[in-house]
């Protein structure tokens, strides 16, 4: 994309947290323009302009559950549910443009299908647009690496209304552990500990998920053997920031060749 151009840009999921945040970030920069704003068939926003939400600067758009064939999107940001991504998917091969999601949960079926999208198209999913988390998720690999035989426990905070448990991003990092120590994740993984007798396996990654009031994100990674242990934390304490990364990476990818990328890359 030339430099003066301001990237395009159609954000899915409008009418959640995470859509409206990075609605709000784009209309505060000069090099990024919203195009659309995608909700579901039936939303309360549906058909409603854009002004009622961000004020009077607001480009003369309205909310719209599809996206209209004249808006011309550079790049589409999803955050939605996994119910809706493979609309959302669709949408960007058929438009031949960049996808970029940080929807989570998704299913194994589902990740397979944006790969399969990234030979015709730039993709890039992330379970974290947080820059901060991204340097976790190498610490983590290193310290996994550097300690194979020390147990490892993962744990994460978020708002009460999260839907999905454990988090994307505990998930990932989690991915990362078996990768660096050459396991397979789903074999090692142990996402719930309950009853008598439960004990803990060797080689096993152990996830626990606490869901209380308004917090934005915590993830913590515990190395632990006799004697010591190793925590590594990232708190995330304001949405904005996880906003701000996804449409750095939007701005990144515009106009980039077909391919699967990552947040680490946009660094």
């Amino acid at each position: 994309m030339p430099a003066s151009t301001p990237v395009r840009i159609a954000v899915h999921g409008a009418a959640g947290r995470m859509g409206e945040a990075i609605l709000r970030a784009a209309l505060d920069r000069t090099d990024s323009v919203p195009v659309a704003a995608w909700v579901r068939g039936g939303s309360a926003l549906d058909g409603r302009p854009l002004s009622a939400t961000f004020g009077a600067s607001a480009p003369a758009l309205s909310y719209t559950s599809r996206i209209p064939a004249d808006a011309d999107p550079h790049v589409l940001i999803d955050f939605s549910l996994p119910v809706a991504f493979d609309a959302a998917l669709a949408e960007a091969l058929a438009r031949g443009i960049a996808f970029v999601s940080g929807t989570t949960g998704l299913r194994p079926a589902q990740r397979q299908a944006l790969d399969e999208a990234s030979r015709s198209i730039p993709v890039l999913w992330s379970a974290n647009f947080s820059v901060g988390i991204a340097l976790l998720s190498r610490l983590v690999a290193e310290a996994a690496r550097a300690l194979p035989d020390w147990d490892c426990e993962i744990t994460e905070a978020h708002h009460a209304a999260k839907l999905d448990a454990p988090s994307g991003t505990a998930l990932a990092l989690g991915r990362e552990v078996a990768a660096a120590r050459a396991r397979d994740f789903t074999a090692s993984a142990v996402l719930t500990r309950a009853g008598a007798g439960t004990r803990r396996e060797d080689g096993s990654i152990g996830f626990s998920a606490i869901r209380a009031g308004d917090i934005v994100g915590e993830h913590t990674v515990m190395f632990a053997t006799r004697g010591e242990r190793i925590e590594l934390t990232h708190r995330a304490t304001d949405r904005a920031i996880f906003a701000r990364g996804a449409l750095h990476a939007a701005l990144w990818i515009a106009g980039r060749a077909a391919g699967c990328h990552t947040l680490i890359d946009t660094l």
